[in-house]
């Protein structure tokens, strides 16, 4: 066979425009950054870290651990994201069979009668089946076989599908661990919160029986005439500014019991729990352990890093559409006129087919897709380094807070008691003339205050107890 050389110079051309289609255009490049400090600020390194502790260990309250295991089992929320996750798993399975062949069973049949005087009615009118025999009318078409089509995956566009599918459901698991552990530490956050309203009211409470006395004692002072009637008027004026603080508690109380249960997925309820020594709960020393841990012990971290994986992978597959396809289709089976000669050898018919497919003009479709994905994956690296540096501030900043209230609960502890003897000494000097109303009404809110402000303080504390656990990564380990 001769080959001309305009044959040549016509596929020359065709193939330099080929590898010109095939040239993907330039974009921005970046290098995640994953490096942290190699310790936290004003803290020991340990071996035993924090975040491999379990939960149940960590808060050792009988009734938060059940109330835990209640929401783990019930919460919605947490059932939603089981959803996603099973959703993102069929995802792979599609992903999977899309460079796989696709293969398919046929049947059909057909009952076709054309114009004597067209074209094809004039061959028929002449055809011969057999000597003696003319064509069909009408004619019957009966077909049965299987079809095959296969994109070959030359440059595993298919597979980078699979594998963007693949990280993407590993995101979701560790979505749901980050889940897991928000709504460990909610759950015990309101727990405490429950308990320390719980003890508040009882302050409030002996704060009242304190100034009932006060205040009968006083009424008995004005009967005797030794005073008047503006001291009976200040106590009993402190004595219903101290009754009226008892109610917003109790809707404190209602609003966090319900929040509970709303966490637990039940309709309102009495919530079970054990509010005495509440100031006394002890929280163990801390280990933190190394910053680089959080890379591992951090779920939202693994998330950002699985997402990125995928949107890299997705870069990939972007980039692949600039390349030839190349597409094989095949078929095989049977086909007759009449049903009676379908299985014959004469009506066997098959097909082989293949073509190579590659964009030359107006691609703007696949540069918008190449580009759009190259931004997700910038992007996807700014989210990830983000995240290592939110994990990090905020295992620092609980830790702050965890060891300056630790103190602050200590110096308020000692005020408290100081104030409490000073209603003795007060009440004292006022039953003996040697002090004004005015002191005793001023140390019994002052006390009051003080009291009040230890319980918020000891919430605040069991607050960064919580949340350490939590900013170390802990909580979603089942075992």
């Amino acid at each position: 066979m001769k080959i001309n050389s305009k044959t040549i110079f016509i596929w020359g051309f065709i193939f330099m425009f080929s590898l010109w289609g095939c040239k993907t255009p330039q974009v921005a490049t970046k290098i995640e950054n994953k490096s942290v400090p190699d310790s936290y600020a004003d803290t020991l390194i340990a071996n035993n870290v924090l975040s491999s502790t379990n939960w149940r260990a960590y808060f050792s309250d009988n009734y938060l651990i059940a109330l835990i295991d209640t929401a783990l089992a019930n919460n919605q929320e947490l059932n939603i994201m089981l959803q996603e996750i099973e959703i993102s798993s069929n995802e792979i399975r599609a992903r999977k069979g899309e460079y796989l062949p696709f293969i398919n069973l046929g049947a059909g049949a057909a009952v076709d009668k054309v114009g004597q005087y067209t074209r094809f009615g004039a061959v028929e009118d002449q055809l011969e089946i057999q000597p003696g025999k003319k064509f069909p009318e009408p004619f019957s078409d009966v077909m049965l076989g299987a079809y095959a089509s296969w994109e070959v995956d030359i440059w595993k566009k298919l597979r980078n599908s699979k594998k963007s599918a693949l990280n993407r459901y590993l995101a979701t698991i560790e979505g749901k661990n980050f889940m897991v552990t928000n709504l460990i530490a909610e759950i015990a956050d309101a727990y405490y919160e429950l308990l320390a309203l719980d003890n508040l009211l009882d302050i409030i409470n002996q704060n009242i029986d304190i100034q009932s006395n006060a205040l009968r004692v006083v009424r008995q002072q004005k009967d005797a005439a030794r005073v008047s009637q503006l001291a009976v008027n200040r106590f009993e004026a402190q004595l219903l500014n101290t009754q009226n603080l008892q109610y917003e508690v109790k809707q404190k109380v209602v609003e966090t019991e319900n929040r509970i249960n709303f966490l637990t997925a039940r309709f309102p309820s009495k919530i079970e729990r054990n509010s005495s020594g509440f100031t006394d709960i002890k929280i163990d020393a801390i280990q933190a352990g190394l910053p680089s841990e959080l890379l591992i012990n951090r779920p939202d971290i693994r998330q950002a890093e699985f997402e990125l994986a995928a949107a890299k992978l997705d870069v990939q597959v972007a980039r692949a559409n600039f390349y030839p396809s190349l597409g094989i289709s095949s078929a095989i089976g049977f086909q007759a006129f009449n049903p009676k000669f379908i299985f014959s050898p004469e009506s066997l018919f098959y097909n082989l087919a293949g073509d190579l497919m590659a964009p030359l003009i107006n691609r703007n479709a696949i540069k918008a897709a190449y580009f759009s994905a190259n931004a997700q994956q910038i992007q996807a690296i700014y989210h990830y380094e983000q995240t290592i540096l939110n994990a990090y501030v905020d295992v620092l900043n609980q830790l702050s807070k965890l060891d300056n209230y630790s103190k602050s609960q200590e110096t308020k502890y000692k005020e408290v008691e100081l104030l409490k003897q000073s209603i003795g000494i007060a009440n004292n000097l006022f039953n003996s003339a040697r002090a004004d109303y005015a002191e005793v009404l001023l140390t019994q809110r002052e006390a009051l205050e003080a009291k009040i402000d230890l319980i918020e303080i000891k919430s605040k504390q069991l607050n960064a107890k919580v949340n350490i656990y939590r900013a170390l990564g802990g909580g979603w380990q089942s075992n």
